[in-house]
């Protein structure tokens, strides 16, 4: 029986609304999960702090909190996905996963988007560490834009969660690939030091990830500068990775079928 795009539509926000009610309730509840989310970013905030205080840049204070907010939130992502995939690997059910009516990525996708809503407590714990801890002044130049810059955030670490999901499936120890990307993509992007000071070879990759247009948007937010087009640049570049995503979970599938990699045994 066809159905129509509006029943196509229900079913995908049905699906991605218990999904992301599923897993972020699933998160809350691991243990590993809980203490990278509530002392990873703490920790993160006071090294920042201190580092600037240090270096003489005390106006600067409001942005390394946020930095280190960031920092959280693409390691909750990273982490997150990569450990969803071997939670399923490890309980014996990703192959059903793989195997049922529905599509992979519609299943991954409010894996990823869990773990980044989980990321964002790391944003909101290191501004609330930073004003009680340090007397941070908390006041960003736009505050509307603010709200606008995170959620392009989440939503563009979201989206590119489900390509590095999609590594994972194909993957037995996802968590080796997660600890050699967790430090490059946040100094590439910029979230806690300038790109600027970055080689000028590296420049391309900052340009391709969503995290270093995200990183601007919300650091103009703070202190000033253009807000919605970095947004916008790292939502679109967000659904690239969705449609990479897409088109690389037909070969991962393909891939790891053949190769009878998806269970433990």
């Amino acid at each position: 029986m066809a159905h129509g795009p509006a029943h196509v539509l229900y079913r995908f926000w049905r699906l991605m609304r218990v999904g992301l009610r599923t897993h972020v309730l699933y998160l809350s509840r691991s243990g590993v999960e809980l203490v990278m989310a509530v002392f990873a970013p703490l920790v993160y905030a006071t090294l920042a702090v201190h580092l600037f205080r240090a270096g003489d840049h005390p106006d600067r204070l409001l942005q390394a909190a946020v930095g280190a907010g960031l920092m959280g939130v693409w390691s909750a992502v990273l982490f997150g996905a990569g450990g969803a995939i071997q939670e399923q690997r490890w309980m014996g059910t990703l192959e059903t996963l793989v195997s049922a009516p529905t599509r992979l990525s519609l299943v991954l996708l409010p894996i990823t988007f869990a773990t980044a809503f989980v990321g964002l407590y790391s944003l909101v714990a290191t501004l609330v560490w930073g004003v009680v801890l340090f007397g941070i002044p908390f006041a960003p130049v736009s505050p509307g834009l603010f709200v606008v810059a995170v959620l392009a955030c989440v939503a563009a670490l979201g989206m590119m969660g489900l390509l590095m999901a999609a590594t994972f499936v194909l993957l037995r120890n996802a968590n080796a690939l997660a600890n050699a990307l967790d430090y490059p993509v946040w100094m590439f992007s910029g979230v806690l030091v300038s790109t600027a000071s970055l080689p000028a070879w590296t420049r391309p990759v900052t340009w391709a990830l969503p995290t270093s247009w995200a990183a601007r948007a919300i650091h103009a937010a703070t202190g000033g500068g253009g807000v919605l087009w970095p947004s916008a640049v790292a939502l679109g570049l967000g659904l690239g990775y969705v449609a990479l995503a897409l088109a690389a979970l037909v070969w991962v599938e393909r891939r790891a079928r053949g190769a009878g990699t998806l269970a433990l045994t």
